[in-house]
């Protein structure tokens, strides 16, 4: 039923009706830009996939659950993926969320991928402390040697590298980053952050590139 819908939406889609076939299919070379991931898979479940998408590519991975709990969410989240949603839904919502998320990692909201910003506008890099941040690419290198990021884990720190001296709220991040109202759910902007935190601090409990200014924010810290 999904992909029936989301080809009449005008996307094309590779289904796969169990986790080893996901996997193989993801293997297989194919250019994605996006993947919708249930979690209660046959044969390979879906956290397992999704730690093997990780493991090899950024594409945005949009989960759909049955399980409802902060704790599933914030789980499903921290493996690496940009957002989750619950059923039951509606195929329009699917749709416009499918929609968002592409948005998000650099595309419009043609279907296909079609739209991507011309590389000239978006070769740039940024230098702050030990990271350098390609946001052509979507790559950051930490004292020289590439580092993975997630797509929702770049963009948070796109966020402050481009605005240094902003503050942020966790409201504002989730506007800006999620593309979407934000309704206080604090739990995914610290799931996010802990893991961004943790690829690019030296000392993650002790923050320098990010810091936290309690009851307010984030900002970017002090240059070196």
């Amino acid at each position: 039923m999904v992909s029936s819908y989301l080809q009449k939406e005008g996307f094309e889609v590779s289904a796969a009706f169990d986790g080893l076939a996901a996997v193989e299919l993801l293997r297989s070379g194919g250019e994605f830009d996006l993947v919708l991931l249930d979690l209660m898979l046959p044969k390979l479940g879906g956290q397992e996939v999704l730690r093997s998408i990780r493991e090899r590519s950024l594409v945005p991975v949009l989960i759909m659950s049955a399980k409802d709990s902060d704790v599933d969410k914030a789980l499903g989240l921290g493996f690496g993926a940009d957002d989750y949603i619950t059923k039951p839904f509606s195929m329009i919502e699917l749709a416009a969320r499918v929609k968002a998320a592409i948005r998000r990692a650099g595309y419009t909201a043609a279907p296909n991928g079609a739209g991507a910003p011309p590389p000239e506008e978006r070769r740039n890099l940024i230098t702050f402390r030990q990271l350098t941040i390609d946001l052509a690419n979507f790559a950051v290198w930490k004292n020289g040697e590439e580092i993975k990021l997630t797509a929702k884990e770049f963009h948070i720190l796109k966020l402050f590298a481009t605005s240094p001296g902003r503050v942020y709220t966790k409201a504002q991040i989730y506007r800006q980053v999620w593309d979407d109202d934000y309704y206080g759910d604090e739990n995914v902007i610290n799931v996010h952050m802990r893991r961004l935190r943790e690829k690019i601090e030296d000392d993650p409990s002790a923050p320098e590139i990010i810091k936290t200014l309690w009851g307010i924010g984030y900002k970017l810290g002090e240059a070196e």
